[in-house]
């Protein structure tokens, strides 16, 4: 009999999860959930199976009582205990899977979509039978109304109301089987607001997403330097036809159309290179950057680097987006009032012209002027940069525009002006070095932290800091042919000139210029980036300058902006040396 019963396979959750029997409450079998439960037909399988557990019992029962007391002491749990238990927890089972069926309906809302089925289904019939009726109450009525002679009028027009009512009907039908479909899409209807997940950071994503955009650039790099070639006149030939096909075009009033077929013509070109055509036209010879193999197995160091060198490009590119938007923001907000003033003046200029002039003369001096200031004037502005910083308006302007960083450098040295005006009032000498420091052209004073800059390094007043280094590089000076550690290592500010390049020790012993550093750029034989740890990763972050008066070459190292300044002064360097072999060729 269990072997039986141990065949039966359960289903639901174990029967020790379950209440025991004997600790069940004494309810029927039926309280165990709301629905009746219908017992199945038992097969006649099972009806003898369930006999002989019967008879069985029966025939210890016929035994007597000392052996069926001693049964019930052997075997604790009978055969009816464990139907019973068995029953319950069937029970059990069905109660728990009409939960679940239950929770299934709720969510899935069967019934109210069933009903609202229903009720669209009604719907329908209701209005196929009155369009049914009123048809035929319009064919009824017609018929009758035809044979009666006294009134004739009344029924034809009857009839074409009907006929216009249902042509209108059908008519609204059509319209809105055809078009209402675009006319529910103009319902209004809550936006969904998606969050974009954010993928961790990766050096290998983030090196990936910078040539993206390096690539994404280039077709605009390239058509700004095919503008500036054909300004600059770098293929005469190309340039000569551009200018005289402009001219022409702008003078029979054609440069609109031309500017569009020039598009319709681009567009052509780029499907027929999409369609597999190898065409080639560049006035600028196009320079193919060799393309690197992605590394996949890469060494800590090489990591570092690679984030370092990917973070340097795009601080950089942020950096002039961030100087081009600033400078228009200052210029509408007259930051700087000269230069606003001349803006303001040419749109007074170009809006009473507009109002006075007709537009086709207008446009044709717009287009000639154009054509001529591209050519011809650029041409001479960057061929003669003296003349362009005299007479090119635009160029002044922009070239002129703070940045807020610059307006915020610009407040911080007025305010520490301020403050050692006022603290050395008592003696006129030293108030004297502050105006002598003061640049002619735009305003600006150039002083370090113990005064005037010609003056702490000893330097012609004409000698300033570039604009690139106006507050000067944070370094230390490794001296190595010193051997004492104070004279070894100094830290301090680096600073390049015109003609010079000079370090200021911020050493708190340095009251003289005795520890300061002047070094001509002229005399310097050897620039070098410098890398003063081998062990860290990344190139280094100094420079090694090399002179004739010194064994070693000096090391300016630890400097946030290594490659900035290294590109400054080298720059400065090389033009120093062109300079001096034009005056002295034999040397």
């Amino acid at each position: 009999m269990l072997k039986r019963l141990d065949r039966i396979r359960f289903r639901g959750q174990r029967r020790d999860e379950f209440l025991d029997p004997a600790e069940s409450p004494n309810t029927s079998d039926t309280e165990c959930s709301d629905d009746v439960v219908i017992k199945p037909r038992a097969s006649p399988r099972e009806v003898e199976e369930l006999r002989e557990p019967e008879g069985e019992l029966q025939i210890d029962a016929q035994a007597g009582p000392g052996s069926f007391s001693a049964g019930l002491q052997e075997e604790p749990k009978t055969d009816l205990n464990e139907v019973k238990g068995l029953l319950e927890i069937a029970l059990l089972e069905k109660h728990y899977l009409q939960e679940e069926l239950d929770k299934l309906r709720d969510e899935t809302h069967i019934y109210s979509l069933k009903q609202e089925l229903e009720k669209e289904r009604c719907r329908r019939i209701e209005l196929e039978q009155k369009v049914n009726d009123a048809i035929k109450s319009g064919l009824e009525d017609s018929p009758s109304q035809t044979p009666k002679p006294p009134s004739p009028q009344p029924s034809v027009s009857s009839n074409t109301e009907k006929q216009k009512e249902t042509l209108s009907n059908s008519f609204l039908k059509w319209l809105y089987g055809r078009f209402g479909g675009y006319i529910e899409d103009f319902r209004f209807q809550p936006e969904e607001v998606t969050v974009e997940t954010e993928e961790p950071l990766s050096a290998r994503r983030l090196t990936e997403n910078m040539r993206r955009l390096k690539r994404g650039f280039r077709p605009v790099t390239n058509f700004m330097r095919n503008l500036s070639a054909l300004s600059s006149w770098y293929s005469v030939y190309t340039s000569a036809i551009a200018f005289i096909v402009y001219m022409y075009a702008a003078w029979h009033g054609w440069a609109i159309p031309m500017f569009l077929f020039l598009a319709i013509l681009r567009l052509s070109l780029n499907y027929l290179i999409s369609r597999g055509w190898r065409i080639q036209w560049s006035i600028v010879p196009e320079v193919s950057e060799p393309l690197e193999p992605p590394k996949e197995d890469l060494t800590v160091s090489e990591k570092f680097q690679l984030v370092l060198d990917v973070a340097q490009r795009a601080q950089n590119l942020f950096g002039k987006m961030a100087n081009i938007l600033e400078k228009i923001k200052n210029l509408f907000m007259w930051v700087k009032p000269e230069l606003t003033q001349k803006l303001y003046v040419g749109l007074w200029v170009a809006f009473i012209s507009s109002c006075l002039l007709p537009y086709q003369l207008m446009g044709f001096f717009m287009g000639v002027y154009a054509g001529i200031k591209f050519f011809i004037i650029d041409f001479i502005f960057k061929s003669c940069p003296k003349l362009r910083q005299r007479f090119d308006t635009p160029y002044i302007i922009w070239t002129n525009l703070p940045t807020d960083l610059q307006l915020k450098e610009r407040s911080n040295t007025t305010l520490s002006r301020r403050v050692t005006t006022a603290g050395g009032r008592t003696s006129v000498s030293t108030a004297a070095p502050l105006g002598n420091s003061r640049d002619e052209d735009g305003g600006r004073y150039y002083i370090t932290k113990r005064g005037a800059f010609h003056e702490v390094f000893n330097l012609p007043e004409t000698e300033r800091p570039l604009p690139v280094c106006e507050n000067g590089w944070r370094c230390c000076l490794i001296n190595r042919d010193r051997k004492t550690p104070t004279d070894y290592i100094r830290n301090g500010v680096l600073y390049v000139t015109e003609n010079y390049l000079c370090f200021e020790s911020s050493s708190s012993r340095s009251g003289s210029s005795k520890r300061n550093k002047v070094i001509k750029l002229t005399e310097i034989t050897e620039i070098l980036k410098y890398k003063v740890l081998s062990v860290l990763p990344g190139s280094g972050m100094g420079i090694s300058i090399a002179t004739p008066t010194t064994v070693k070459p000096m090391v300016f190292g630890a400097m946030m902006h290594r490659d900035e300044a290294f590109d400054a002064i080298f720059s400065q360097h090389t033009k120093m040396v062109e300079k001096a072999r034009a005056r002295n060729p034999e040397t």
